[in-house]
């Protein structure tokens, strides 16, 4: 049987990464190592030469994991070089509540960026993330915000590919997948996109703290306009599961520089 290691950036309490768990258990050999707190939007930050906690957890359906006191990054890295006992034959990061599209903000991601510190290390990778909709978001009776919302569409989504990629390996030129799944789908049929420009502007604001001190925040805005045929049309004007395949090579074509002197 094959082996997964399971991260994320919400840590390894969310609700995300035992749904994750529960979806590919009965496909492999499953090993959750994850952030003991949460990490979000902390792009491939790792930590050198500092001293991190691995603790055990137990997850809400009795099965055990490994909390770390690291990042994402720290947490894919840990898991294969210490943690599990064979070299994973597949890494997943998510399933993370929030989406993570577009080429300008995929590398703030720390669900990406995981799977960006797996592919670093030799081990191909699935990024996979769920759109919340306004109506994920609640209060209780105290009003403190939280999120509900319904996992079993992503995992019948991430299992379906996470299965393909077992059997049939990574298709060439392709170091990971971003995933990508709506919680309202009108269709179940996962669709090949291409990575939007951006998913955000941001606005600073001028706030005041708690302490009278003056502050600057910085705050998102989802763009709701995308070009056809990208992950952003996928999933918020298709609502379909997108898929965008990716590899890790940055580096932009030489030949262009031909005529540079210095």
């Amino acid at each position: 049987m094959k082996n997964i290691l399971i991260s994320n950036d919400d840590g390894v309490m969310g609700p995300g990464i035992l749904a994750s768990k529960q979806a590919l258990e009965g496909l492999a050999n499953v090993v959750v190592v994850a952030p003991q707190e949460n990490n979000s939007a902390v792009g491939r930050k790792v930590n050198i030469m500092k001293h991190m906690y691995l603790e055990n957890y137990e997850l809400a359906d009795g099965s055990m994991a490994y909390g770390l006191s690291g990042t994402p990054a720290d947490s894919v890295n840990v898991g294969i070089n210490y943690v599990c006992d064979e070299v994973p034959d597949l890494v997943v990061t998510g399933i993370n509540p929030g989406i993570n599209i577009s080429r300008l903000q995929i590398t703030t991601s720390g669900t990406v960026c995981a799977a960006i510190e797996a592919v670093g290390l030799g081990i191909p990778a699935i990024a996979c993330s769920l759109f919340l909709d306004d109506d994920c978001f609640k209060q209780d009776d105290e009003g403190n915000w939280y999120v509900d919302t319904d996992y079993s569409f992503a995992q019948k989504i991430l299992a379906k590919l996470v299965k393909k990629v077992l059997d049939e390996g990574m298709p060439d030129g392709v170091d990971l997948f971003n995933l990508n799944i709506p919680s309202k789908p009108l269709s179940d049929k996962i669709k090949i996109t291409r990575l939007a420009d951006s998913m955000l502007k941001f606005n600073i604001l001028e706030r005041v703290d708690d302490d009278g001190n003056d502050t600057v925040m910085n705050v998102p805005e989802l763009i709701e306009d995308y070009e056809e045929g990208t992950d952003g049309y996928c999933l918020l004007v298709e609502r379909r599961p997108s898929l965008t395949p990716l590899n890790v090579h940055f580096g932009a074509e030489i030949s262009n520089l031909e005529d540079w002197e210095f």
